[in-house]
């Protein structure tokens, strides 16, 4: 496998550091605008990754010039580590060249222009979902969603489905952190533009009977208690593409995903929403020498803020991404959560990078493996729960960064901490 990597941020250059430790791959070309980046991303892997990693610059808006470089690098897999903006001309530009896909976030939604907060508009994926016949007939598989949530909290889903569960009510993503950055009173541990997309646009819900809908931003507020040292988050409704993916494979009543994001972000957020700095459309503004120039306000916010990638010395504590499931097995209620921690003094101290980053990464590394190996295979666009899930889940292990199983006490509610038997 030789593997386009276009995105040498801090997810990208976390991706590139789990990857100089594995042999499955012949070739990664680790791509960005800034071509400065990407070769502080090769050259930090230092001698012991010279010939299987090489730079290049390009702009991911262009599909031309990265279907061009496909072409050159010789490359049959392009890993999207990009934000949601730069989907689309990556997923046709693979597709174009004859090569694989995987991105660990999808095409952005557009919100119901009458309704909002009740009927969904374009929902995320569905702009790549509708190309799924292009690439069965190309033979070809995107597989999409594949970082730590969506991606890895499908795969949980998908284990429940096959091995837990003879029935499912509801499956429900919930992510929660006790991060802190010292020096910040705000600084997202990811891309602030994503931040801001999924956090304030309408949350979907999945139910059987209804469909996908949506909701205001930060519903349904519940208090769930994480593992590891965390405790107890308030969590809410946030727009994900986990609520869009496991419907599509999976059975389940219910489906939703929380983040337990913290008063303060939760704040910070709504200001943003409120004072119009959350819009990406430019506006005119006067610069220092009375010239007029045209900038989107959340770009603004985004240049005012630390870049995520730089803040894994200041950072402390432990993130969690998990699936809670209820239904029954054998009959009885059940109610388990899986879920994956990931200390950032760790992450620091093994491979240079923030716990966050480091965690969609490492999942979206884990799944190449797979796909290099046959042990994931497919055409068509796929989400993560198309594909067995215990392969996966005992990479994670043989990764050095394995996950663990939670059993609730059934009929509570928000789910309360309980054993924590090995996975």
């Amino acid at each position: 496998m030789r593997v386009l990597l276009v995105g040498a941020g801090g997810v990208g250059t976390a991706l590139t550091r789990i990857a100089a430790r594995r042999s499955f791959f012949a070739h990664m070309v680790v791509a960005d605008h800034d071509l400065a980046r990407a070769e502080r991303a090769v050259a930090a892997l230092g001698d012991t990754a010279a010939g299987r990693f090489s730079a290049a610059h390009v702009d991911a808006r262009d599909e031309a010039a990265v279907t061009g470089l496909l072409a050159r690098a010789r490359c049959d897999m392009l890993l999207n580590a990009t934000d949601p903006r730069f989907v689309l001309p990556l997923f046709q530009a693979a597709l174009a060249s004859g090569a694989h896909y995987l991105d660990m976030a999808m095409s952005p939604s557009r919100p119901h222009p009458q309704r909002p907060y009740e009927l969904c508009g374009v929902k995320l994926g569905d702009e790549q979902f509708t190309r799924a016949a292009d690439w069965e007939r190309a033979g070809r598989l995107a597989l999409v969603g594949m970082g730590a949530d969506p991606g890895l909290s499908d795969v949980f889903a998908r284990y429940a489905a096959d091995e837990l569960f003879d029935t499912i009510e509801e499956i429900g993503v919930r992510d929660g952190a006790n991060l802190t950055v010292t020096g910040y009173d705000f600084a997202p541990p990811f891309s602030v533009w994503t931040a801001i997309e999924e956090t304030l646009n309408p949350p979907v819900v999945y139910e059987a009977e209804h469909g996908w809908f949506t909701t205001e931003p930060f519903s349904e507020p519940e208090v769930f208690d994480f593992p590891a040292g965390i405790g107890p988050l308030e969590c809410v409704n946030v727009e994900h593409e986990d609520v869009l993916l496991v419907p599509r494979w999976i059975d389940a009543r219910r489906v939703t995903f929380k983040y337990g994001l913290g008063s303060g972000f939760l704040r910070t957020l709504s200001n943003l929403r409120l004072l119009g700095l959350d819009d990406t459309e430019p506006v005119a503004v006067p610069d220092r020498d009375g010239r007029t120039v045209h900038v989107a306000p959340r770009d603004v916010v985004a240049a005012c803020l630390p870049d995520p990638a730089t803040l894994g010395d200041r950072m402390h504590g432990k993130t969690c991404t998990g699936t809670w499931v209820k239904g029954t097995k054998d009959g009885a209620p059940r109610e388990v959560y899986l879920y994956h921690v990931v200390d950032n003094q760790w992450s620091m101290t093994e491979y240079g990078s923030q716990a966050v980053v480091w965690q969609a990464a490492l999942n979206a590394v884990a799944a190449l493996e797979l796909i290099a190996s046959g042990t994931w295979s497919g055409s068509g666009v796929l989400g993560p729960e198309a594909f067995p899930p215990r392969p996966f889940l005992d990479l994670l292990t043989a990764y050095g960064s394995p996950w663990a199983l939670r059993e609730q006490q059934p009929g509570r509610g928000a789910p309360q901490a309980g054993a924590l038997p090995s996975a």
